[in-house]
This record gives C-alpha cells, sequence and structure tokens, in this order.
C-alpha cells in the first residue's frame, strides 16, 4: 500500500499570536488538527480558529509534524 500519494493529509495548525505568550492566564499553545488535499492546497494552510489563550478569533498556521 503507498502511503505516500494519498492527497489528503492530517495537518496542525498553531496560533501564530500566542505563540510567544501574550497572555500568562492560561497554560499551553492552542493547535488544532484539521485534515487539507494537498493537490488542492500544496500551500501551507492558515485559518482564522478561536484561541483559548487570548479569547477571541486569531490566525492559526500549519506546522511541520
Amino acid at each position: 500500500m503507498a502511503k505516500g500519494k494519498d492527497a489528503r493529509v492530517t495537518v496542525i495548525l498553531e496560533g501564530l499570536v500566542c505563540r510567544n505568550g501574550v497572555n500568562k492566564q492560561s497554560i499551553g499553545i492552542s493547535r488544532y488538527i484539521t485534515q487539507k488535499n494537498r493537490h488542492n492546497t500544496p500551500s501551507r494552510l492558515e485559518l482564522r480558529k478561536f484561541c483559548p489563550r487570548c479569547y477571541k478569533h486569531t490566525i492559526h498556521g500549519e506546522i511541520k509534524k
């Protein structure tokens, strides 16, 4: 079975705003797991998701595993 040729891959989205620790009240980094089609979206994925550290919607970008 060829695992490397699947169109759908699992990616991890990490909050770009809170990476440096803007809000010290909550612990941890805001991360989401999603899937993307690598043929339709070859570049890195960026989505607006809710960040529990900032308590608002911020940009979350794709990171390497």
